[in-house]
């Protein structure tokens, strides 16, 4: 077969996992929800620094339809909402970690 008849098979798995994480920001709030506890949306805002308060709605309401973290709406005055992992989120922590151990002995 001609290399331009030759397909490339694409990972459907892989394919579908970057569009669910594939959000500028869904990485490090795993991250920090997962490994620092960090469950208010100041602290998340203020832990990340660069990112608007509108993408850090945008990328939590996607990531809690995404199954990977829960909202809990404490329905109070000033409005007190937290964010935790679900049974989902949890189960990527490892490869999170993996991810991050993988960057500190090769991209340093």
């Amino acid at each position: 077969m001609k290399k331009s008849q030759m397909s490339i098979e694409r990972c459907a798995t892989v394919s579908t996992i970057q569009k669910i994480l594939g959000g500028k920001w869904k990485i490090e709030i795993l991250y920090y929800i997962g490994f620092q506890n960090i469950q208010r949306f100041g602290e998340l805002r203020r832990h990340i620094g660069d990112i608007t308060e509108s993408s850090l709605t945008k990328q939590l309401r996607e990531l809690e339809a995404d199954g990977f973290i829960s909202r809990f709406d404490y329905k109070e005055v000033p409005p007190r909402v937290e964010y935790s992992l679900t049974e989902l989120g949890k189960s990527f922590m490892p490869v999170l970690e993996f991810m991050k151990q993988w960057g500190e002995n090769n991209l340093n």
